[in-house]
């Protein structure tokens, strides 16, 4: 079998280089894929350099990952060789537990199988993701990305899409309800144009005074500076739901101020440090709650990508070739992106 062109991490100081390694034979139920792009997550970022401490090198990332099925295993059904495929956070999970069985294998009791750094459940190898030529992934795991969407815009979707469609699918975001979108970088400008599409009156909340027109153009019906205290004031006692997106430690206690009783925040971004403690008072007061919420299950994901197939949603991209990954980390570092790094991995091959 040829051997699969990558980018790696060796070390959490090394800066990602070209790899190359031997995939895995095509199993009864696999489907392979030709990668065509991956988007750049900064989760990506966070593996390579280890700031979880649970990497293991070498390490390919990328989990947001679109490209065209090139071969199906011998008892595979459900995808046909050319079909415009995508895989997302995970490649496996139990199975059998409560949360598999009802369709949230992102809480799989015993821990999903990563995309990449994972370990495989059946040959116990660690698993490589998308910043590949190629991926060989069980379908029971691939999804279908309709064929009307871009391709290198869709790729985000399958972590920056879910990851956002998913808290305000449960949450009963829609119209009548007014929605608050913390940050605007990868993850809150899909936020702002999934809540838009799906009805409800968004809310931006920016520290960035020049991001106020672009909030507007992806769909906000509104754009606080949330360090302008007058604005914030505003909308004091006002938003049903809150999703925030922001990866850096902040205080939340002027977002819950914000909150209608009963209304929640969903922290989905991802800090190497805690946020400090909000006030207790502020939640009892408003019968307020803060939650969090991962990526979604395999279902909800298929439901995510049909609708922004419905709704021609996908994300804004700067395309990159796949040797300029390392400058796009530092970039990414300081926000230099509107609003996701997509590696064209023909620049790969």
């Amino acid at each position: 079998m040829t051997k699969t062109q990558a980018y790696a991490a060796q070390s959490a100081q090394a800066k990602l280089a070209p790899f190359a390694y031997q995939p895995r034979e095509l199993r009864d139920h696999d489907v392979q894929i030709e990668v065509l792009y991956c988007g750049v997550c900064h989760s990506d970022l966070h593996q390579a350099r280890n700031e979880w401490h649970n990497t293991i090198y070498p390490l390919v990332p990328g989990h947001e990952i679109v490209g065209r099925v090139s071969a199906v295993g011998s008892h595979s059904k459900r995808y046909k060789v050319g079909e415009l495929v995508g895989v997302g956070c995970m490649v496996d999970s139990c199975r059998t537990c409560d949360s598999c069985k009802e369709d949230e294998e992102q809480y799989c009791e015993e821990g999903f199988v990563g995309t990449y750094n994972g370990k495989d459940r059946v040959n116990g190898e660690i698993t490589y993701g998308g910043y590949a030529t190629q991926v060989t992934v069980n379908e029971d795991f691939v999804l279908r990305v309709p064929e009307n969407l871009d391709p290198a815009g869709a790729a985000p979707l399958l972590c920056a899409g879910i990851t956002t469609f998913s808290p305000l699918h449960h949450w009963g975001v829609g119209p009548g309800k007014k929605v608050g979108i913390v940050g605007l970088g990868g993850l809150g400008h899909m936020g702002v144009k999934i809540a838009h599409a799906m009805g409800a009156h968004v809310v931006l909340f920016t520290t960035s005074a020049s991001k106020v027109a672009d909030g507007k153009r992806l769909g906000a019906d509104e754009v606080v500076v949330s360090k302008d205290a007058d604005q914030m004031a505003q909308h004091t006692n006002s938003l049903d739901f809150i999703l925030n997106t922001v990866a850096a430690p902040h205080d939340l206690n002027p977002f819950i101020t914000l909150l209608r009783r009963d209304g929640t925040m969903t922290l989905v971004g991802a800090p190497d440090h805690d946020h400090p403690s909000p006030q207790v008072f502020n939640l009892i007061f408003k019968r307020r709650s803060i939650a969090g919420s991962l990526i979604g299950g395999i279902k909800e994901t298929q439901q995510m990508l049909d609708f922004c197939g419905k709704h021609n949603i996908t994300a804004d991209i700067e395309m990159i070739r796949m040797d300029e990954i390392n400058e796009a980390y530092e970039r990414m570092l300081k926000s230099d992106v509107k609003y996701r790094f997509v590696i064209d991995m023909d620049s790969l091959r």
